[in-house]
């Protein structure tokens, strides 16, 4: 996503070089850097400076830190009572919504 952490300061030094690649692995949601990014931003804002992306921009769709729908769906039969009810708290609204 690129909204926090040592990758900003990362994306600062080497974004604006077009011999650079900028490689996300996974999804990039909607409304962070990482997203412009992967949808062709020419600049991110970066500690209040528009810094100009020059560099080779990719990503990688088939790694993710996250469970997808089946595992998620699966998680509540590994207990000996299963809870009652359950939250999503990450994601965008209509994919977590879909898990309802």
């Amino acid at each position: 996503m690129a909204t926090g952490g040592r990758v900003i300061h990362h994306l600062k030094a080497f974004a604006a070089d077009h011999r650079n690649t900028v490689l996300f692995a996974g999804h990039q949601a909607a409304s962070t850097r990482g997203k412009a990014m992967v949808v062709g931003a020419e600049t991110v804002k970066i500690h209040g400076e528009e810094i100009p992306v020059r560099a080779e921009v990719l990503r990688l769709d088939g790694l993710s830190a996250h469970a997808d729908y089946a595992e998620i769906l699966s998680w509540p039969g590994h207990f000996e009572t299963v809870p009652r009810r359950t939250f999503s708290r990450q994601g965008e609204p209509a994919p977590a919504a879909a898990l309802g």
